[in-house]
């Protein structure tokens, strides 16, 4: 087992991301919206993927979903993560339809269920970076 204990990887967000990730440092999960088809999607991009506009803008989403799959990690990949194993890596699908890839907390890995309805919590990393992850919810 590793014993090494250096800190977690930070995001290096692009600029397109730059609002994601300031709104998860005030516990905000907000998306890109299409401007004119009126659809959310991740990860931010410059152009929306479904209509290939380029108006924009950031709007905040409910943080509710359900878990789209996953998988559990029992190997220590990064010495940051020696003691969070086993940990589930998500995909979560968000009422609003995007989907991220994330991290379930607050649930035994293996009573994590596909279609379980989850609700997003924040990660505090740092003093910058919130990291958005998601615990099940009723």
């Amino acid at each position: 087992m590793m014993t090494d204990t250096r800190p977690k990887p930070k995001p290096r967000p692009a600029p397109e991301s730059l609002p994601y990730w300031q709104a998860a440092r005030e516990h905000r999960l907000t998306l890109p919206r299409c401007l004119s088809c009126e659809r959310f999607w991740f990860p931010p991009s410059r152009t929306c993927p479904h209509c290939l506009s380029p108006e924009l803008e950031f709007q905040d989403v409910s943080g509710r979903g359900k878990v789209y799959s996953f998988v559990t990690f029992h190997r220590v990949y990064h010495p940051a993560f020696e003691h969070e194993v086993p940990y589930v890596v998500a995909l979560v699908e968000l009422e609003e339809g995007p989907r991220l890839l994330t991290n379930i907390l607050d649930i035994p890995p293996q009573d994590v269920r596909c279609d379980m309805p989850v609700e997003v919590v924040f990660d505090d990393l740092d003093a910058e970076f919130s990291i958005p992850k998601f615990r099940p919810s009723t």
